[in-house]
């Protein structure tokens, strides 16, 4: 178990990166709060809600907090999986090749719209998320570390999109949708950013050292057996709700994996980090389940006909499970 006195020492580093996000990103909290989840685990986030909802900006606010290489990848139905990874460029004075490397080598990588771009496209940043490493040709190169996807996509827009498959959607530690701010929150936009002059650029506010030190404690964060049985109950009883005395019978098609289970408890942890607590809680697991079930569950042609989403059914089953 973490010692408390190190969470009391290390959480308040996280303070000047919540500042700088949060000087341009108004009223976000939760998703700030996702993507450093995403951010301390190793893991990758997709971001998803209609156009003009900061989606970009968020990523790119926070890449500027953190003192990491960048890159932006602008998906579109012509990309190439060279444009991502990288090419051989032949040399002709020597007769050989030499590898150049893509966008995909830097630390965060904003996959912009990542449903435009074709399959062929999106599986060659699959390997890159998986595995942290890129094929091109014979060259077998390794990402940077930490290296960090963080991917947009519009729900509303299926004109010339291609929807990512499970095994690509599976890849994502978090799905987070992001929906219209507060009344409030909307108002304080117009004051900061309505001018011309308005800029959203920031300062780092967090270095790599940092960074790696803050994932080493929110990684030594303890989990009680009792804590870990309830999380696998979570996701088995996404499998077989009758198991569980739950009526979901023919909604589910597919429920989540051993992969899930695994992202699930390493965002339970982070997020007790977040809010400086050297232990999880069932709390902290019901808070980051959403986001870590929301695109994992193949929901079936009944509960689509009745207008159930996944997180109606991941609702039913955290309200109804016995917590330790």
């Amino acid at each position: 178990m973490t010692d408390p006195a190190t969470i009391e020492k290390l959480r308040p580093k996280l303070d000047p990166f919540y500042r700088t996000v949060e000087s341009v990103l108004i009223g976000q909290r939760k998703l700030v709060d996702a993507l450093l989840i995403g951010l301390l685990t190793d893991g990758h986030v997709l971001l998803e809600g209609v156009p003009g909802l900061a989606k970009t900006l968020a990523v790119r606010t926070v890449a500027g907090a953190l003192d990491l290489k960048f890159s932006r990848i602008q998906f579109t139905p012509d990309l190439l999986p060279a444009d991502v990874i990288g090419t051989q460029i032949y040399n002709p004075r020597t007769g050989e090749f030499t590898v150049k490397q893509g966008p995909v080598f830097a630390n965060v990588v904003l996959a912009d719209e990542i449903n435009r771009a074709p399959a062929k496209v999106q599986s060659a940043l699959l390997e890159a998320m998986a595995e942290r490493q890129v094929t091109i040709g014979e060259s077998t190169l390794r990402v940077p570390r930490p290296f960090f996807v963080l991917a947009t996509q519009n729900p509303i827009e299926q004109e010339g999109t291609y929807p990512l498959p499970e095994a690509q959607v599976d890849r994502f530690m978090l799905k987070v949708v992001i929906d219209y701010p507060s009344r409030a929150d909307e108002l304080a936009v117009l004051d900061r950013m309505g001018g011309l002059g308005a800029s959203a650029d920031v300062a780092p506010a967090l270095a790599a050292t940092d960074l790696e030190e803050l994932r080493q404690a929110a990684d030594s964060v303890y989990v009680d057996p009792k804590v870990k049985g309830y999380l696998i109950d979570v996701i088995r009883a996404t499998r077989k709700p009758a198991d569980y005395g739950l009526d979901m019978a023919g909604l589910i098609q597919l429920g989540a994996s051993t992969r899930a289970a695994i992202s699930l408890l390493r965002a339970a942890k982070a997020h007790a980090f977040l809010v400086g607590r050297g232990y999880v809680t069932p709390e902290d697991v019901k808070v980051v389940t959403p986001d870590v079930l929301r695109h994992r569950l193949v929901i079936s042609f009944e509960a689509e006909a009745e207008d159930l989403r996944p997180e109606a059914l991941v609702k039913q089953v955290l309200d109804r499970l016995p917590v330790p």
